[in-house]
């Protein structure tokens, strides 16, 4: 069975393949597994501008191979569409704690469908649940 290649992964995206953009790709595949931020990438590569890090993010979020996360803490954020098809379409929900400010991806739960009316369309669904997370929870008990 072939793996797909990060320089594959872009083209099939859509993406134009640039050493920069294949830098960043390759640095979030390989070390991140979960939520990241432009910080996270700045500290990864500090070699590369904070701007072509944002662009290169930006990219890849709108062809659909990162998802990006809104978790009301003011620093956008970042994961994996899906770690093992990147290109796939299956989304998940993330949970944010209002305490200690960590947001994590809980792949293993199913999104709940929703039933627009008719003549609404779609364009992106995005679920932050927010709450306390295990950890603050035994820490406040």
């Amino acid at each position: 069975m072939s793996t797909i290649t990060e320089e594959q992964t872009l083209r099939e995206a859509g993406i134009r393949v640039t050493a920069v953009r294949l830098l960043v790709w390759r640095t979030i595949v390989r070390n991140y597994t979960g939520i990241f931020n432009l910080a996270d990438l700045e500290e990864a590569l500090p070699t590369v501008d904070k701007s072509t890090l944002f662009r290169s993010l930006t990219l890849l979020s709108d062809h659909h191979l990162l998802d990006t996360i809104d978790d009301g803490s003011g620093s956008q954020k970042y994961c994996l569409r899906n770690a093992d098809d990147p290109l796939s379409e299956v989304r998940h929900i993330h949970f944010s704690c209002r305490i200690c400010h960590h947001t994590v991806c809980l792949t293993n739960i199913p999104l709940p469908e929703v039933s627009l009316p008719e003549g609404f369309e779609v364009d992106n669904v995005e679920y932050v649940v927010k709450g306390i997370c295990p950890k603050c929870k035994g820490a406040i008990v």
